[in-house]
């Protein structure tokens, strides 16, 4: 198992990305949570299966299709299960 710390920066506010983030990362089988940040980017914080994960990266550099993605930080640590699903925090 394994965890992603993910900042992703560009017009990602107001465009549904906190929406479908959850959507895939649900699908993927991922717990954590998606949040807007006053700066106005948005912070993911994702744990599961490597490929899982790698697969919620993939999709974030590109977000819904309103969203104009600039840059996706990304800091890896190990999962520590403090997540029972995946949801938007406000």
């Amino acid at each position: 198992m394994e965890r992603v710390y993910m900042i992703v920066s560009g017009l990602v506010q107001g465009v549904g990305f906190r929406y479908h983030t959850q959507t895939e990362a649900t699908r993927l089988g991922l717990t954590g949570y998606v949040k807007n940040l006053p700066d106005g980017t948005v912070e993911i914080v994702a744990e599961g299966s490597s490929p899982a994960v790698t697969q919620l990266l993939e999709w974030s550099k590109q977000g819904p299709p309103a969203a104009q993605v600039k840059q996706v930080d990304i800091t890896y640590g190990s999962a520590n299960g403090e997540f029972a699903r995946f949801a938007i925090e406000r």
